[in-house]
């Protein structure tokens, strides 16, 4: 019998003792043997709740236990999550985890303090909720070179964007459904700024190139200033708008970006509606292979987590898995370096002028036209691709027009 304690009794490591309950024969059956969980260390009390009888306030009962193998760490944050972490791993004990937080911040350490003690760090669960996307890289496309990375990774941001386009709802309107349908937090900023969807292409382009990406280097923007009119004009152009996370092995270097997107109707995830998420893999030998599911809620990202639990347990002898390099300089390209096209949108109080300031700025650009008076004194175009640093220097230079009041909106537009 392998026995395992969850940190954390939350969404996910409820979910994860439930999924564990509920299918124990066939776990058992895949795994080889039985997994039982031992202890649920939280600092709350759960009176009502059916597994009380297992829940401790005192962390010895977890790691002082010689019997417990492995670890489920669904605290979240950095802090506390982190201390837990190095504790098993220096009493000989697995760990498996949902902190996308942790993961992209501490990695490279905590992977190697692991293999220095001979156990396993899997985060499957960390990126993509209950979507195989971090095994499948390891494992699956292990003969491939990984050369890009592009997804939408973060389920709150998409149904947001989906009530915007399908239901005509504001920001904020579809903000707070998400919130009322327990998809966004009290507190929503992580998704709606884009952090979430960061901490996950982070991670995913280390695996992918086998080398540290920190987060921190990643340029990050979210979707609070995506409106409606946006939106029309997206659809002006036969395009859709989605949270993107990017990643190309560029050289030496890595480009990696978390941006609202305008992309055609074509484009393979252009169709991912509501809290799914979608990941296409590019790899040098099978081409594009995508991986699709819903990325967030408890059962999902609680299937995910056991599935580590099941592979440690399958290969309870084997450990030290990839280390991820640390580069001794920013291996991520400055993103005013890299190359894109923005749709800009202007206030004119001069059409015939501003328009004539605009191909003088930015040469050859795409105007882009729709049948609402509401815009009648706005101009929108799309550039010529361009190194965004020279994109942002003409875009600023805009506003030195006497027929230009104001850039209303700039968002990049993604090529397939």
């Amino acid at each position: 019998m392998a026995n395992v304690a969850v940190l954390g009794y939350g969404v996910v490591g409820s979910g994860v003792v439930e999924v564990l309950k509920e299918n124990c024969m066939s776990i058992s059956r895949k795994a080889g043997e039985e997994i039982k969980v031992k202890k649920i260390l939280d600092i709350r009390d759960f009176p009502e709740s059916p597994d009380r009888e297992l829940i401790t306030h005192n962390p010895d009962d977890v790691f002082e236990d010689d019997s417990i193998s492995i670890v489920v760490e669904t605290i979240g944050g950095v802090g506390v999550a982190q201390e837990y972490t190095k504790r098993a791993f220096l009493k000989g004990k697995h760990v498996v985890t949902s902190n996308k937080e942790l993961v992209a911040a501490h990695g490279p350490e905590l992977m190697k303090l692991a293999k220095e003690c001979g156990v396993n760090y899997l985060f499957e669960a960390s990126v993509g909720g209950g979507i195989p996307i971090i095994r499948p890289l390891n494992q699956c496309l292990a003969a491939n070179e990984i050369v890009g990375i592009t997804g939408i990774l973060n389920g709150t941001t998409n149904y947001i964007l989906t009530q915007m386009k399908r239901e005509g709802k504001d920001f904020d309107e579809a903000l707070k459904s998400a919130q009322q349908n327990g998809y966004a937090e009290a507190n929503p900023a992580a998704d709606i700024e884009g952090h979430d969807a960061c901490r996950k292409i982070a991670i995913l382009s280390s695996i992918a190139y086998n080398e540290f990406v920190d987060s921190k280097n990643i340029y990050t923007e979210g979707i609070t200033n995506i409106t409606l009119a946006d939106m029309e004009y997206a659809e002006a152009m036969n395009s859709v708008i989605k949270l993107l996370a990017v990643s190309k092995k560029v050289g030496d270097k890595i480009f990696a970006r978390v941006s609202p997107a305008i992309i055609s109707k074509n484009h393979p995830v252009a169709n991912v509606e509501d809290v799914f998420n979608a990941i296409i893999v590019k790899g040098n030998a099978i081409g594009d292979a995508m991986f699709y599911g819903k990325g967030a809620g408890k059962l999902p990202t609680a299937s995910a987590v056991v599935a580590d639990v099941i592979d440690i347990v399958r290969h309870i002898d084997s450990n030290g898995r990839n280390v991820w390099k640390r580069k001794d300089y920013n291996n991520v390209i400055d993103i005013n370096e890299s190359t894109t096209r923005f749709f800009i949108r202007v206030s004119a109080n001069n059409n015939e002028e501003a328009v004539n300031y605009i191909k003088q700025v930015f040469g050859d650009v795409e105007f882009v036209k729709v049948a609402n008076d509401s815009y009648k004194d706005e101009i929108a175009f799309v550039t010529a691709k361009a190194k965004e640093g020279d994109l942002v220097s003409k875009k600023d230079s805009l506003k030195a027009s006497a027929s230009i009041n104001d850039v209303i909106s700039v968002i990049r537009v993604e090529e397939e």
